[in-house]
């Protein structure tokens, strides 16, 4: 009877929307697990910054050149080294500097990079961030710490099966006149 044929198109209308919505909403949720939040891409953006400076710090250089991709560059100011070989040979190859004191009974000398002042863009598995870096030594006669060198980094990051890489890195210094940045505002 038409009633009954009624109720059943209602119910079978019913159940085909409900689920649509299920299957929607179950794609929706496959969406939001894959894609990263920019909360989570900064905080492993930062991550690898700090990892980079890390590693630096303790002359661990197969770290140091893990941050960049396998094609990364660095470029410190003397013109852009490409590959992580490369960056590695060129900074292995790098003498030492002895310390200015040489007095043993104080602690050994080292010396600390800081990042501040971040400001990224990110899109997808790319982004380009601007930060402020300086060092600090404690190589003098009272072995505080003294800061000795700043400049800022022009970054340019990918995602690379989840983790962040530096496919180009730009170290500006303003301690030495040649390496130092142009005039202007670096960020965005």
């Amino acid at each position: 009877k038409k009633s009954d044929y009624l109720k059943r198109i209602t119910v079978n209308a019913i159940s085909l929307i409900a689920i649509a919505i299920l299957c929607l909403s179950s794609c929706q949720n496959a969406d939001q697990e894959k894609q990263s939040s920019y909360a989570e891409d900064r905080a492993l953006i930062e991550d690898l910054q700090a990892r980079y400076m890390f590693a630096l710090d303790n002359d661990d250089m197969d770290t140091y050149v893990s941050t960049f991709t396998e094609d990364g560059i660095l470029d410190i100011g003397e013109g852009e080294w490409k590959g992580r070989e490369v960056i590695k040979e060129i900074l292995e190859s790098i003498p030492e500097q002895e310390p200015k004191i040489k007095d043993t009974t104080l602690h050994r000398s080292t010396g600390r990079h800081n990042i501040t002042n971040i400001v990224l863009k990110i899109e997808g598995d790319s982004a380009w961030g601007r930060a402020y870096w300086f060092h600090l030594s404690n190589d003098n006669p009272r072995r505080s710490g003294d800061l000795d060198n700043y400049g800022h980094y022009e970054d340019v990051m990918v995602k690379v099966d989840g983790q962040w890489l530096f496919s180009k890195r730009k170290i500006f210094n303003e301690e030495i006149s040649r390496w130092a940045a142009p005039v202007g505002n670096p960020a965005w």
